[in-house]
């Protein structure tokens, strides 16, 4: 399995982690395939959605 970084864009992780979408939703991204998912960073996104981005790279990478 990939382990995923903080500088990964949204976009590849949706690409690459079978169940990225039902991790991402449950830490509150409801936006997931909206335009900024293709050029936003996991760790700016959990800027912009108040989540703690080591407990979401957790969640992707366990």
């Amino acid at each position: 399995m990939k382990k995923f970084k903080k500088t990964d864009i949204i976009a590849y992780v949706l690409e690459n982690h079978e169940n990225a979408e039902e991790i991402l939703t449950k830490f509150g991204f409801h936006c997931i395939y909206c335009p900024a998912s293709q050029m936003e960073t996991i760790e700016e996104a959990c800027i912009v959605h108040d989540i703690d981005v080591n407990e979401l790279l957790k969640a992707l990478n366990s």
